[in-house]
């Protein structure tokens, strides 16, 4: 899924118009539809701060839509610079292998889950 699509899909979950969105996020209504339709210019595209009112204001997942944004949370990152061969090596799993290797997380560690 795209970044706009998704956007669009939170917004209309909400029950919100794109009018209110903008309102909400202190920008203007041709911004959020730029955003919605993926017509953004080069150098409007949303920033980490943008992504994170937005995320508050559609109660969702922040990482989930700068992931989107093909940028790569900072915590995230952060972890990848620590510890790149976790990376790597996961990067090199089947899905069925990632999925057990979650499963494995969920039961050995729930309170790191809990949010």
């Amino acid at each position: 899924m795209r970044f706009g699509n998704r956007v669009r899909e939170l917004r209309q979950m909400r029950g919100l118009t794109q009018q209110k969105l903008a309102e909400r996020l202190s920008v203007s209504l041709s911004y959020v539809s730029k955003v919605e339709n993926e017509r953004l210019n080069a150098g409007e595209y949303p920033s980490e701060k943008f992504v994170h009112r937005l995320a508050d204001v559609l109660e969702c997942d922040e990482d989930e839509l700068l992931l989107l944004t093909d940028r790569v949370p900072k915590k995230i990152r952060q972890r990848i610079q620590q510890k790149p061969e976790v990376f790597r090596r996961i990067a090199a799993m089947d899905d069925r292998s990632i999925d057990a290797l979650l499963n494995s997380l969920k039961r050995t560690r729930p309170e790191a889950n809990r949010k």
